[in-house]
């Protein structure tokens, strides 16, 4: 079993939780995730790794509570135990020296997997932006630990609650459209912020890399659940991702897919940002 070290709710949906998983936290990097069963007999759940310690052997997940396994890993208190906790899997994203300035996007719960990317991008000796969004202003997560290390920190909600009233995309047009240059976007949130991000800076040449969050199962590339397609080939983003070079992604595609069981799955999904 690996024991909850900490637990704390970041919104009435959205919960972080630190587990002690010493052969995870040994090799993790920012793009990686876990694959999580709460319990013997249940299901496997991919959730990416927010944050990790090495010297206290811990690794940091955060979650949003929309089924049956996250409800059950909602009911966990630190000191209990997770039956599984399998990785680190999938690719570390591609983060070294020589770009100058960076910008990160997140929607929704999508600020979790950004936020160790943007830290270690600053940790190369970057800039670093981050534009932050939701629905409301009880949505938007990490905005204390983002502002440690951005030299700027933006914010766009749906209904004005917090930032301007509009998308983050809104933010990106305005910075661009102001003279800001940046070597690279990384977007990470739902499919449609992603898919609007990438319609802004394909034009304009702009890297721009995104996180791919399709169906998985078992998390090794044997299911091809999480097949995606990546400039005309296929993809699995267990193992080739779950980071991707936005420029070359089918969004299409990639929406059509995460839809094919919506009806079955019968949720409203209560975070996240538009376009």
């Amino acid at each position: 079993m690996y024991t909850i070290l900490e637990k704390r709710k970041l919104n009435d949906a959205v919960e972080l939780m630190v587990v002690h998983a010493p052969y995870v936290a040994r090799k993790c990097e920012p793009g990686q995730f876990v694959m999580v069963r709460v319990e013997e007999g249940g299901e496997r759940i991919p959730l990416t790794i927010a944050d990790y310690d090495r010297q206290k052997q811990s690794v940091t997940i955060i979650y949003q509570i929309v089924g049956y396994s996250t409800r059950r890993l909602a009911e966990k208190a630190p000191g209990e135990g997770i039956a599984d906790f399998a990785g680190p899997l999938g690719r570390p994203a591609d983060i070294h020296p020589g770009k100058k300035r960076i910008i990160g996007i997140g929607g929704g719960v999508g600020a979790a997997p950004l936020y160790p990317q943007l830290r270690k991008w600053k940790e190369t000796g970057a800039h670093v932006d981050v534009i932050l969004g939701g629905r409301s202003k009880d949505l938007i997560i990490l905005e204390k630990e983002f502002a440690a290390f951005c030299g700027q920190t933006y914010m766009a909600t749906n209904d004005g609650s917090c930032g301007i009233q509009g998308f983050v995309t809104d933010i990106l047009k305005q910075l661009l459209h102001n003279g800001h240059v940046y070597d690279e976007v990384i977007a990470i949130g739902p499919l449609p912020m992603m898919k609007a991000v990438v319609d802004i800076t394909k034009p304009l040449g702009i890297p721009t890399g995104v996180s791919l969050n399709p169906i998985m199962i078992d998390g090794t590339g044997m299911c091809g659940g999480c097949r995606v397609t990546v400039g005309n080939e296929t993809r699995f983003a267990c193992v080739d991702g779950p980071d991707f070079d936005g420029l070359l992604v089918d969004f299409d595609e990639c929406i059509r897919r995460q839809g094919m069981y919506k009806e079955m799955e019968a949720h409203a999904c209560r975070i996240g940002t538009g376009a």
